[in-house]
């Protein structure tokens, strides 16, 4: 809920003020802040499962049962549909006032960009999904990086501001193409928002059917990811953590 009101009203503020309430940088850095509260937030309570792809890929890794897979996401599309509710409230009036009453997908008054993510009108179906699927790879490689006890993890105070900032970079250099949606949970409930709110089923039939491509691209990107951070990084520290964890145990047993 966090990640998304923050996230979301940003690019309403954006959108709607015509350039002159924020720039790009601003949603890149109200996504980065939303992040952070939502880690801080949720972190004791379910380890701050705010991701579908990346609880998907903890689900199949076998770090959580399916029951808790299907919690998380109900939860975490119950939070972002609530969010988009939210900032559709927030943005009443100026929502109506910006497009007359005609809530499009495209076009000069658009305005469905708000809540879900389109690609930008120059990029191929492929290009797309082969975006989505590279940001999310960067993401997970991020937070296993940041969180991971056996390489230099961060301190645990600092991993929610850390992984926000890695949104935020995401963000400055990956969303041009897409809207850098890498999470299912971000994107399809907004969308599905947005379809009951008045924009109507276009939001799914619009540039090729785009909508599944933030749902499959993220959870394939995320699974890679993972394939390739326990490749190079994970499979080699095993054997050192462990040497180091042997000879501290013959020191200790020669004192």
């Amino acid at each position: 809920l966090f990640t998304q009101v923050f996230g979301l009203s940003s690019v309403a503020q954006v959108a709607l003020g015509k350039g002159n309430s924020g720039q790009y940088l601003s949603i890149n850095m109200a996504f980065g802040i939303g992040s952070t509260l939502g880690i801080y937030a949720a972190g004791g309570v379910s380890g701050a499962h705010l991701n579908a792809a990346i609880s998907i890929t903890q689900c199949v890794l076998g770090n959580i049962s399916w029951t808790t897979l299907i919690a998380y996401i109900i939860g975490q599309f119950l939070g972002s549909f609530m969010a988009a509710a939210t900032v559709f409230a927030l943005y009443y009036d100026a929502i109506y006032n910006y497009t007359n009453g005609s809530l499009t997908v495209s076009g000069p008054t658009a305005t469905a960009m708000i809540f879900s993510t389109y690609p930008a009108p120059n990029v191929s179906l492929q290009g797309a999904f082969f975006t989505e699927f590279t940001a999310t790879v960067m993401l997970i490689l991020g937070v296993l990086s940041i969180h991971d006890e056996k390489n230099n993890a961060a301190i645990k105070g600092a991993q929610p501001m850390l992984t926000g900032m890695l949104v935020l970079g995401i963000g400055l250099g990956m969303g041009l193409n897409t809207g850098y949606a890498i999470n299912p949970s971000r994107d399809l409930p907004p969308r599905i928002f947005t379809a009951i709110a008045g924009w109507g089923t276009a939001v799914f039939t619009d540039d090729h059917s785009w909508w599944w491509v933030p749902v499959a691209a993220p959870i394939l990107g995320c699974l890679f990811g993972v394939f390739i951070y326990k490749l190079f990084i994970d499979f080699h520290n095993h054997p050192g953590h462990e040497t180091e964890h042997e000879k501290e145990q013959a020191g200790m047993e020669t004192s």
